[in-house]
C-alpha cells in the first residue's frame, strides 16, 4: 500500500468560483436560521403555525440542496469543488479570515443527510409534540440545529466550522433540556454542554496551532501547507482535532454525556444521534485527512479511539433495559466504526462517510420507532414491560425490523454494504504509528468483527424484548395501565420512508462504486486495501458472528419468558448497567480534584487574601486614629508642632556639622 500525501493533495482540484445556482447556496443556512429567529421573536403569537413554518423551512433548505447537488452532478469531477466567498469576517493585519462556503461532494453529502432526515424528523415531531404548549419554541430550536449543522459542514475554514460547531452545541443544550422542569433533564443538558466544551477547547487549541504554523485557518490552505511543517507540529494539531471530535461525537473518553442526552424528546434523540451532532467529529477527521496523513501517530490514535469506543458502546448496550439508552449506546458504537475507518486513511475515509450516510437513515428510523413505541405505551421506555407489541403496532414493528436488519449488516440491507467495508479496511491495516506492523490488520479487524457480533446480540435483544415474546405490559392494577396503539400517519409515514432507505440506499449507492466515485473530488481515489485474510472469508465469518449474536438473543429473549424484574447479573453485566462506571471514573479523576481545588482556592481567599486585607485595614485604621489624635483644630497647637519640628531639624543639622 503506497499513498503519499502529495498525491492526495494533487488529486483534489482547485475550487472554482461559484456561479448560477451555486451562488444561492447560502440560502440553505439562511432559511432555517431566519425561521428560528422569527419564531423566537414572535413568541406565543406564532404558536398556531410555528411548527408548520419550521417544517417548511427545513424542506426548503433540502430543496436548495437538491438543486445544488443536481447541478454539481452535471459537471465533470474536476469542477465539482466550488468556493462561495460571502464576506470578510476577521481582518487582523497579516492574519484575516473570510467567511465562505465550500460546496463539494463531501459537504453536500452531509447537506443531503441533514436536511432530508432532519425534515422527516420535523414532520414526525408535529404529531409527537402535538400536546406540548411550547411546541413552537421546540421547532425553533430544531431549525437552529439544522442551520448550525449546515454551517459546520459547509464552512471553508476551521473558524467558520467552529461557529457551526458551537451553534450545534447550543442547540443541543436547549433541546436536551427542553423539558427542564424535570431536574434530571436539566442535569443531562448541563452534562452534555460541559463535556462538549472540553472537546471544544481541543478544537480551539488546534486552530491556534494552525495560525502559529500556517498563519491561516482556511481548510484548503491548511491541507496544502501541512507538508511544510514537522511531524511533531502535525501531531499536535491532529491530537487536538481528535479531542474536539471525541467531545462532539461522544468517543472515548468523552462519551459519558450521550446516554444522558436521551432525556430530551425523542425527535431530538433522532436528530442528534442520526443526522447531525454526533457525526460532526467524523466529518472533522475526514475533512482534515491531510493533517492525519502527515502524522501517523495522530492517525493511529484515531483508530485506537474508534476501536475502544465501538466495543465500549456495544458492551454497554447489552445490559441496558431503557430502549432509548440501548440506541444511544448503539450510536456510540457505530460512530466508533466510522472513527476507526477515518483513522485508517485513504483506505477508510470514503467507507467511514458511506457508513455515516447509511447509518443516518436506519438509526433515525429506530429512534423514531422508539418514539412511536413510547407514544403507544404512555412514554414508558423499560423494555422489560414491553413484549408482543407486533400485535398492536404492526407498522412500527415492520419498519423497525428494517432498521434492525440494516444495523446488523444483513444483506441486502444498507449496513451490509457500508459497515462490512470498514471491517475489510480494518483487516487491511499494515502500520501502527507510522511503523510497519503485520499484526495491525489482525487486531483491528478482529475488534471490528467481534463488535459486529456483539451489535447483533444487543440490537436483537432490543427487538425481541420489544416486539416479540409475551406481553408484559403495565396493568391497571399496577397503577398505570397501558393500551398500546399504532401512531398517527404523521409519525408512521416518515418511518416508512426511512425504512425504504434503510433497505435499499446502501445497495443502490454501491452499484458501480457510485458513492466512493462521487466522493473522489473531495477525498481522492479510494486506495484498495489488501486484507490479511480473503475478503470472502471476512464477509462469511462476520455474517456467522452476526447470526450467532442474533440467535443467542432469540434464545434468551425471544423464546424464553423475560422477567419484569431486573436480574442480579454477573459483574460485567452490573458494570455495563452503570456504563462501565464512566461517571465514577470522571468524578474521581476530574470532578473530585476540581471540587477540592475550588475549596482550597476559596479557603486561601478567605484565610490568606482576606486575612492580609484585614491586617492592612486594621493597621491603616490604627494609624489613622493615631494621626487623628494630633488634629485638635487649635492654631496654637499646630504652631507648637511646627516649632518643635524646626527645633528638631536644627538639632540634626548641628549634630552632623560638629
Amino acid at each position: 500500500m503506497t499513498f503519499t500525501l502529495l498525491n492526495a493533495v494533487a488529486q483534489a482540484a482547485a475550487p472554482v468560483e461559484a456561479t448560477g445556482v451555486f451562488s444561492w447556496a447560502w440560502l440553505m443556512i439562511a432559511i432555517p436560521a431566519a425561521s428560528s429567529a422569527l419564531l423566537l421573536v414572535l413568541g406565543r403569537r406564532s404558536d398556531r403555525w410555528g411548527h408548520l413554518l419550521a417544517t417548511l423551512a427545513s424542506w426548503a433548505a433540502f430543496a436548495v440542496g437538491v438543486a445544488v447537488i443536481a447541478t454539481m452532478l452535471s459537471l465533470p469531477a474536476q469542477g465539482q469543488r466550488i468556493a462561495l466567498p460571502l464576506f470578510s469576517w476577521i481582518p487582523a493585519g497579516d492574519f484575516s479570515v473570510d467567511f465562505g462556503l465550500m460546496l463539494d461532494p463531501l459537504s453536500m453529502t452531509f447537506v443531503m443527510l441533514v436536511t432530508f432526515v432532519g425534515s422527516l424528523i420535523h414532520v414526525y415531531a408535529i404529531a409527537y409534540m402535538e400536546h406540548d404548549t411550547d411546541r413552537r419554541r421546540f421547532f425553533s430550536y430544531l431549525n437552529l440545529f439544522i442551520a448550525a449543522m449546515l454551517i459546520l459542514v459547509l464552512a471553508d475554514s476551521y473558524a467558520g466550522l467552529f461557529v457551526g460547531w458551537e451553534g450545534v452545541g447550543l442547540a443541543s443544550y436547549l433541546l436536551i433540556g427542553f423539558w427542564n422542569h424535570v431536574p434530571a433533564n436539566a442535569v443531562a443538558a448541563k452534562k452534555a454542554f460541559v463535556m462538549n466544551r472540553v472537546g471544544d477547547m481541543g478544537l480551539l487549541i488546534a486552530m491556534m496551532a494552525m495560525v502559529a504554523n500556517f498563519s491561516t485557518v482556511n481548510m484548503e490552505k491548511v491541507n496544502s501547507m501541512v507538508v511544510s511543517i514537522s511531524p511533531v507540529q502535525a501531531t499536535i494539531i491532529g491530537f487536538f482535532l481528535l479531542v474536539g471530535a471525541c467531545g462532539k461525537s461522544a468517543q472515548f473518553p468523552l462519551q459519558a454525556w450521550l446516554g444522558d442526552a436521551m432525556a430530551g424528546p425523542t425527535p431530538v434523540s433522532a436528530l442528534i444521534h442520526a443526522a447531525t451532532m454526533v457525526t460532526a467529529g467524523v466529518y472533522l477527521i475526514v475533512r482534515s485527512g491531510a493533517i492525519f496523513q502527515a502524522s501517523p501517530i495522530a492517525a493511529t490514535a484515531v483508530v485506537i479511539v474508534g476501536a475502544i469506543t465501538l466495543l465500549f458502546g456495544a458492551i454497554v448496550g447489552c445490559a441496558k433495559d431503557d430502549m432509548k439508552k440501548v440506541l444511544a449506546a448503539s450510536t456510540m458504537s457505530q460512530i466508533g466504526y466510522m472513527m476507526l475507518g477515518a483513522g485508517l486513511g485513504p483506505i477508510g475515509w470514503a467507507f467511514a462517510i458511506f457508513h455515516l450516510f447509511t447509518h443516518g437513515f436506519f438509526k433515525a428510523l429506530m429512534f423514531l420507532g422508539a418514539g412511536s413505541v413510547m407514544h403507544g405505551m404512555n412514554d414508558q421506555v423499560n423494555m422489560r414491560r414491553f413484549g408482543a407489541l407486533r400485535t398492536a403496532m404492526k407498522v412500527t414493528w415492520i419498519t423497525f425490523a428494517f432498521g434492525w436488519l440494516a444495523i446488523l449488516g444483513v444483506p441486502p440491507f444498507s449496513g451490509f454494504f457500508s459497515k462490512d467495508k470498514i471491517i475489510e479496511a480494518a483487516f487491511g491495516a499494515t502500520t501502527f504509528a507510522g511503523h510497519e506492523a503485520v499484526w495491525a490488520g489482525w487486531v483491528f479487524g478482529i475488534v471490528t468483527m467481534v463488535g459486529a457480533g456483539i451489535t447483533a446480540f444487543y440490537m436483537s435483544r432490543l427487538f425481541f424484548m420489544t416486539f416479540h415474546g409475551t406481553a408484559r405490559w403495565t396493568t391497571e392494577a399496577e397503577g398505570s395501565g397501558v393500551h398500546p396503539h399504532e401512531s398517527s400517519p404523521l409519525m408512521t409515514v416518515p418511518m416508512i420512508i426511512l425504512a425504504i432507505a434503510a433497505a435499499a440506499i446502501g445497495g443502490v449507492l454501491s452499484i458501480g462504486n457510485a458513492f466512493t466515485t462521487w466522493l473522489q473530488p473531495s477525498l481522492g481515489e479510494v486506495e484498495h486495501a489488501h486484507p490479511v485474510a480473503p475478503e470472502i472469508a471476512i464477509q462469511v465469518v462476520t455474517l456467522l458472528l452476526v447470526l450467532a449474536g442474533a440467535g443467542l438473543a432469540w434464545m434468551m429473549y425471544g423464546r424464553r419468558e423475560v422477567p419484569t424484574a431486573i436480574p442480579a447479573g454477573n459483574a460485567l453485566t452490573r458494570a455495563a448497567r452503570q456504563d462501565l462506571y464512566q461517571d465514577s471514573v470522571n468524578e474521581a479523576l476530574f470532578m473530585t480534584p476540581g471540587i477540592a481545588l475550588v475549596k482550597a482556592a476559596t479557603l486561601g481567599d478567605d484565610k490568606a487574601i482576606d486575612g492580609i486585607v484585614h491586617v492592612v485595614e486594621k493597621a491603616s485604621t490604627g494609624a489613622g486614629r493615631a494621626v487623628g489624635a494630633t488634629q485638635s483644630g487649635r492654631v496654637r497647637t499646630y504652631a507648637s508642632y511646627i516649632l518643635g519640628g524646626v527645633v528638631l531639624a536644627l538639632a540634626a543639622v548641628l549634630a552632623f556639622t560638629l
